[in-house]
């Protein structure tokens, strides 16, 4: 699977961005999708994951209210939108598919076989 992430972009605090992810190869489907976001100087963290049917959705407790991950299993894409952003969104975000059912194991980066490169997000103040 090959992975593209795009949508990332400079916004003041407050406005919002959706990015999306498309993907390419194996049956999109199949995979419970993830978002994740590393900022200068620290670890890549787990932001957002959605299971395969897109009816389970599972997020870090900092951006739970302010972003929804999305899926369109038709147009083999997943979605973050982020509302209300804050300059400590500011990170390189990546998408990433795994194979992983359980949903307690889904904010861990080794649940996840495939990764896109990234798209940056940079808040304003």
């Amino acid at each position: 699977v090959q992975l593209q992430a795009s949508g990332g972009g400079l916004v003041q605090a407050g406005g919002s961005l959706r990015l999306s992810c498309a993907a390419s190869g194996r049956s999109f489907s199949i995979y419970t999708m993830g978002w994740f976001r590393q900022a200068p100087g620290k670890e890549r963290e787990f932001v957002a994951a959605i299971r395969q049917s897109g009816g389970s959705t599972y997020y870090t407790d900092s951006v739970k209210g302010r972003f929804t991950i999305s899926r369109d299993n038709a147009k083999n894409t997943v979605y973050l939108q982020m509302n209300s952003l804050k300059p400590e969104d500011t990170a390189n975000y990546y998408c990433a598919a795994g194979s992983s059912l359980i949903l307690s194991t889904l904010r861990y980066r080794d649940a996840y076989d495939y990764w896109g490169q990234g798209t940056q997000v940079t808040v304003s103040s």
